[in-house]
């Protein structure tokens, strides 16, 4: 696949560097602790988990390769000597995240259903957890050990259906697709709620009497009526709960089509 490039992509840096990096193949060796102090060489491991406390902390925006440094008691010059920039930084951290993810092994009993929805419950678990992810750009996603790890695990989530290689491929970029949309939707509503310091129910009891006078329902008759069973439904404008369930079962059903079930 292609890349656009830019500002927080992966597969933007250097691509040699990036995969002896990303495979610890020839890594600096630690640097020598300070004289003044017990603190522990530096290592990569090291500067990608201060890079991540930084970007699940303030987003994209917060990292820099000079907070990145200042975070580890370093000056910039001595973090590139182990990471060459931003850049190379964003894949290891989005490798190292796809790493760690919880991989419990399938039970050799259990429905594709079942783990299909392991594969789509751990990925939105884990952009709630890392927000930045939604605004990575992963179009060449690095080939790194938590790629390959993750992209091996959620391929035998389609085992039973039947799908060829190129279709079982095709499944897994749907299933994830629709968790990315998702959990996109749901930092948003919670970004927004959080700015705002009002729920959705605060907000619409706030401007709910001035909808209800400036509103033609004989106009608008299917937005009047499905918006309202909507806010009752959902206590507000919108519940991430039930979108997320929603649009899984609806991939499932597309899934299941599929394979002739």
């Amino acid at each position: 696949m292609a890349t656009t490039g830019g500002k927080n992509s992966s597969g933007a840096g250097d691509p040699a560097r990036t995969l002896e990096l990303l495979w610890r193949a020839d890594a600096p060796a630690p640097a020598p602790a300070a004289r003044r102090g017990p603190r522990q060489g530096l290592t990569v491991d090291a500067v990608v988990d201060a890079a991540l406390d930084l970007a699940d902390a303030g987003g994209l925006d917060a990292l820099t390769m000079r907070a990145v440094a200042q975070r580890l008691g370093v000056t910039p010059m001595t973090l590139y000597t182990y990471v060459p920039g931003k850049s190379e930084l964003l894949d290891l951290m989005l490798d190292t995240v796809f790493l760690r993810m919880d991989r419990p092994p399938f039970g050799a009993a259990e429905p594709w259903r079942a783990r299909v929805t392991s594969v789509a419950d751990a990925n939105r678990a884990l952009h709630l957890r890392h927000p930045w992810l939604v605004d990575l750009r992963i179009v060449r996603a690095p080939l790194g050990p938590g790629v390959m790890a993750k992209y091996e695990y959620e391929l035998g989530a389609f085992e039973g259906l039947g799908l060829d290689d190129v279709a079982r491929d095709s499944a897994l970029t749907f299933v994830l697709g629709s968790v990315q949309s998702g959990a996109r939707a749901e930092l948003d509503a919670r970004a927004v709620e959080r700015e705002s310091a009002l729920s959705d129910g605060e907000w619409w009891a706030a401007h709910e009497p001035l909808l209800a006078r400036v509103f033609d329902a004989q106009r608008f008759p299917l937005a009047g009526r499905v918006g309202e069973a909507a806010a009752l439904a959902y206590g507000g404008l919108y519940d991430a709960e039930h979108a997320y369930a929603f649009a899984l079962a609806r991939v499932l059903d597309g899934l299941a089509a599929l394979s002739g079930e």
